[in-house]
């Protein structure tokens, strides 16, 4: 597991947590909750890793919501700061964009 992830669900543990104004949207957008994306965090799946991120450390993970259906969230933690963990964006893999796994584009 990437010590990016591990930061960030020790962050959300602890309740350190934030949601950008775009993660916002796009979780209203594709009707998921903000809830679901928190809880699942601790049974995230590495997308990828980008440790070295101009913004900050982040990295998109698959997570399931509460009926068991995937989403994509790209977890960030703010360019040189500890904390908080931030949604930057979540979103519904397209299945014609995604393996059936969803964890590798389709060329």
């Amino acid at each position: 597991m990437s010590t990016t992830l591990e930061r960030i669900q020790t962050l959300v543990a602890r309740n350190e947590v934030r949601v950008s104004l775009h993660g916002t949207e796009e979780l209203a957008a594709d009707h998921v909750q903000v809830r679901d994306v928190i809880a699942g965090v601790a049974r995230a799946v590495m997308v990828e890793d980008y440790p070295d991120y101009p913004k900050g450390r982040c990295c998109p993970v698959l997570q399931r919501d509460a009926a068991d259906r995937p989403v994509h969230v790209v977890w960030g933690i703010p360019s040189g700061r500890e904390s908080p963990a931030v949604v930057v964006t979540a979103y519904r893999p397209d299945p014609a964009r995604w393996d059936q796994m969803w964890l590798r584009r389709r060329k």
